[in-house]
């Protein structure tokens, strides 16, 4: 039976292919940073990306299933194959199997380019960016290095109205698989951008208007949701930062903020993850 699905090239069989190990390559976030890619397996994500624009290097599709996975995407969003605008590689099944990084592998692994954006300083609203609402809180993350909690917080972010995700350098990859996993299709639609100098980006998002908050604890901080945190909020949406999931903000950063302020939470207990506590504040900030 004849193929209604044109591949380019031979179907790929074979692990040493040029195009397989540069696919392996990207798993080293020096080789992505380098190349300005990065891969995610599964139908949703790709769908998800081409909903919002992405920029598509390549495809690689598993032969056996490539039927199957045309029609899950025009369940989902209504697209074909015919849709994608870049290169399609058509992988034999027990290769494809081997190189998913899914436990249960959906028959399409996707090659895209970086969507964020970095910058040595804050340059941010200066720049027509038409992605970032100005009429929204921001949120900054400063250190965050569990992948998982960077995807929660993107997630999160994008579902209760974040404007912008401001992150340090030294954050988790947000291309790191786990990450892409966490966040899912958010991703690709929320403004993210990286900063080398997190406490001179506080400072200039204060010189713009607007009030942030340090999450941390110390002797000036208000509690979230208290009614000085309500008297405190002007015209300008409020700005928060979250810091490291085991040490916290920086000093530079706590004095580079407005004031601080912390999660009320029962004696003798845990801190919260980086995640849930900026979901927290989020929530907070994006109320009303």
């Amino acid at each position: 039976m004849p193929r209604t699905l044109p591949f380019d090239g031979e179907i790929i069989t074979s692990r040493q292919n040029r195009r397989i190990v540069e696919l392996m390559k990207l798993d080293d976030r020096r080789t992505r940073e380098k190349n300005g890619t990065f891969r995610f397996d599964g139908v949703k994500l790709l769908c998800e990306a081409l909903c919002r624009g992405v920029e598509l290097d390549s495809l690689f599709v598993r032969v056996g299933t490539a039927e199957k996975l045309e029609q899950r995407m025009r369940e989902l969003y209504g697209y074909s194959l015919s849709d994608v605008s870049c290169p399609i590689f058509g992988v034999e099944d027990n290769l494809f199997e081997k190189i998913s990084q899914e436990n249960a592998p959906e028959g399409v692994i996707t090659v895209a380019k970086y969507i964020d954006k970095s910058h040595n300083f804050i340059i941010i609203y200066k720049e027509d960016d038409s992605r970032v609402r100005k009429d929204a809180p921001v949120i900054l993350l400063e250190s965050v290095r569990d992948p998982l909690n960077v995807g929660a917080i993107i997630r999160s972010a994008a579902a209760l109205g974040v404007g912008h995700l401001i992150m340090s350098a030294d954050c988790a990859d947000i291309y790191h698989p786990r990450t892409l996993r966490a966040a899912m299709g958010p991703l690709f639609s929320l403004p993210i951008t990286r900063v080398e100098d997190l406490p001179g980006t506080v400072r200039a998002l204060r010189a713009q208007g607007r009030r942030v908050y340090a999450a941390a604890l110390d002797d000036t901080a208000i509690r979230l949701g208290s009614p000085e945190m309500a008297m405190e909020k002007g015209s300008v949406p409020p700005c928060a930062v979250i810091g490291n999931e085991g040490h916290g903000l920086s000093e530079a950063v706590i004095q580079a903020c407005d004031r601080s302020v912390y999660i009320p939470m029962e004696a003798d207990t845990e801190s919260l993850n980086a995640g849930v506590a900026a979901a927290l504040i989020m929530w907070e900030l994006c109320k009303s």
